[in-house]
């Protein structure tokens, strides 16, 4: 009995493993307090020369061009809401590949998990404190930045805020697919780099998609993390849409419980398989 107890540790013990996980990260991050001036200097460092040059693109100060995409001529708080929720995306692929691949480089990940709790929930687990202290610099980034260039969100902020909600889950379901991908290559830094880059420019984080060359359009409408950009804008600074807002909530609540199944089930698949050839811990 003693022994089915530890290879099935009740729902308690698993989410006692998750905070323990996560409350090692935080500490790890604050360890090194630079990290987070760093967290929330570099999105406006990458903004600045945006700004200048929406200023002189603009006519009269009015973003006409851009407007006619987006249906709002504040192209700042366009681009500042793309960037942070572009934090939460790079902090979920950062947290689940790289995470693992540091692992494999200091030899502990298969002893790791040789601890009876739950794989998903260790990966869930190093993006706790991650998305924790995002959440922290992207707001202290969101106060600068919004002095600096202008922020005026003019919407509903309580809806734009539950629209990003199951995007984000949705997100977590890329996140066990691509770590997945992370035991197969054994690399993350590329792996990461390419993906975050390529989910974020088709999803029309820091532009309207509307402005993708027409071969590109669909595949950024293939895209679920499209309509979650652009639904939490259509609410907070009322622009205009791809789809009726509805619509879009309805795919964004569809897409999360997909892919949070799709992407279980894609790395399950694969840590078996990696076990069975004995490749777990190489690097």
């Amino acid at each position: 009995m003693q022994t089915n107890s530890l290879s099935q540790p009740n729902i308690k013990t698993q989410l006692r493993a998750l905070f323990v996980i996560a409350r090692k990260d935080w500490k790890v991050f604050w360890r090194y307090p630079l990290n987070a001036v760093s967290n929330i200097l570099q999105p406006i460092i990458w903004i600045t020369p945006v700004y200048f040059m929406g200023k002189a693109f603009s006519t009269n100060g009015q973003a006409v061009g851009f407007a006619q995409y987006s249906g709002t001529g504040d192209y700042m708080s366009f681009i500042l809401l793309g960037t942070v929720l572009s934090n939460f995306i790079l902090t979920v692929f950062w947290g689940m590949g790289y995470a693992l691949k540091e692992d494999m480089d200091m030899g502990v990940l298969e002893s790791n998990w040789l601890t009876p709790v739950s794989r998903i929930l260790i990966l869930v687990g190093r993006t706790l404190a991650s998305l924790l202290t995002t959440t922290i610099t992207s707001l202290i980034m969101l106060v600068i930045a919004g002095a600096l260039f202008g922020f005026k969100p003019t919407g509903n902020t309580l809806a734009a805020f539950l629209t990003a909600i199951p995007m984000l889950l949705g997100l977590y379901g890329f996140g066990f697919a691509f770590a997945a991908i992370v035991l197969l290559m054994r690399e993350a830094n590329t792996l990461v780099d390419v993906s975050s880059f390529l989910v974020q420019g088709l999803s029309g984080a820091n532009f309207p998609v509307k402005s993708l060359p027409y071969w590109l359009i669909p595949i950024s409408l293939m895209l679920p993390l499209t309509y979650g950009f652009d639904a939490v804008r259509g609410f907070l600074l009322n622009t205009s849409t791809i789809l009726p807002l509805q619509t879009e909530v309805a795919l964004l609540i569809i897409f999360m419980f997909v892919m949070l199944w799709f992407g279980a089930w894609v790395f399950y698949k694969v840590e078996r398989r990696v076990r069975t050839l004995g490749t777990l811990g190489q690097h």
